[in-house]
């Protein structure tokens, strides 16, 4: 709920620390900003962005899979990540947070904490408003400073999302850490070739590394693999909540899809990365 997390947002026209006052989220400057019925609210400035959000059916192939617990090897070793720290309330903050799993399963593990789940996608926000009673929905866009306050967060998640190095900087506290999770080269290897799929960069790490240097130090990485094994209904969805799902047909890939074996091994394969903010330049 939004209230849980109202004094870590700020208002993205003048980022004055903001308040939650009868269904209205407004900043002591008097800029004021709806909460939408499903409960979650935009904090976009006037500008439209450029980055196209998810579309409603690929969160809902998102939502399908995720609930599926095909990643939940993935979800707990982020808690432990995030629970690593000596922190007696976490404050959280995900980047294309999508349905919100990733962040209510870090909730649920860390009873103490909350977050805010952001997402350009308003079809991602209202999935978001519900996921978790300590999780605050928000629609913004991550690459124009993020309406969080300054030095408000212990810590940034960014899981198969993208990541605002300085932003994140600004809105974590002295020693908060930015912990981001994404695919290695054999993630879904078996799903790749044979529907056509993003390939993933194999020089990831190391343009994350660049990305980050001079206002965070690398403290931890592990790898996270294990095989799941995936009916047709969950490929179909796998795909459709990925980028790869903006080039390919629903009738291509259902046929593509329905030429695999059932059920069918697939690696889920990841890097999570744990960065702690330092001052900057230093």
């Amino acid at each position: 709920m939004l209230a849980e997390v109202i004094d870590l947002l700020a208002c993205p026209q003048c980022a004055a620390p903001v308040d939650l006052e009868d269904g209205t989220v407004v900043c002591e400057r008097g800029h004021t900003f709806d909460v939408a019925r499903q409960g979650y609210v935009t904090l976009l400035t006037g500008a439209a962005t450029k980055f196209e959000g998810d579309s409603a059916e690929m969160i809902s192939c998102r939502a399908n899979f995720l609930s599926a617990g095909h990643f939940d090897g993935i979800v707990a070793e982020l808690s432990e990540a995030v629970g690593g720290m000596d922190d007696p309330a976490p404050r959280l903050l995900e980047i294309g947070a999508g349905t919100g799993h990733y962040l209510a399963g870090v909730l649920d593990a860390t009873t103490s904490a909350r977050g805010i789940g952001l997402d350009v996608s308003k079809f991602a926000a209202r999935r978001l408003a519900k996921s978790h009673p300590r999780a605050g929905a928000v629609v913004a866009d991550a690459w124009r400073a993020l309406p969080v306050r300054d030095g408000a967060l212990s810590h940034v998640l960014c899981v198969f999302a993208p990541r605002n190095a300085a932003e994140t900087h600004r809105v974590l506290d002295p020693g908060g850490e930015l912990i981001v999770v994404g695919p290695t080269e054999r993630h879904l290897a078996e799903l790749v070739g044979a529907l056509a799929m993003v390939q993933v960069d194999d020089r990831k790490v190391e343009r994350l590394d660049a990305t980050t240097a001079g206002r965070f130090t690398a403290v931890d990485r592990r790898t996270v693999e294990y095989t799941m094994r995936l009916g047709h209904d969950d490929i179909v969805n796998l795909v459709g909540m990925g980028p790869s799902a903006r080039h390919l047909t629903p009738a291509g890939l259902a046929e593509s899809v329905a030429r695999l074996p059932e059920p069918l091994p697939v690696t889920a394969s990841v890097t999570i990365s744990r960065y702690r903010r330092v001052a900057a330049g230093g």
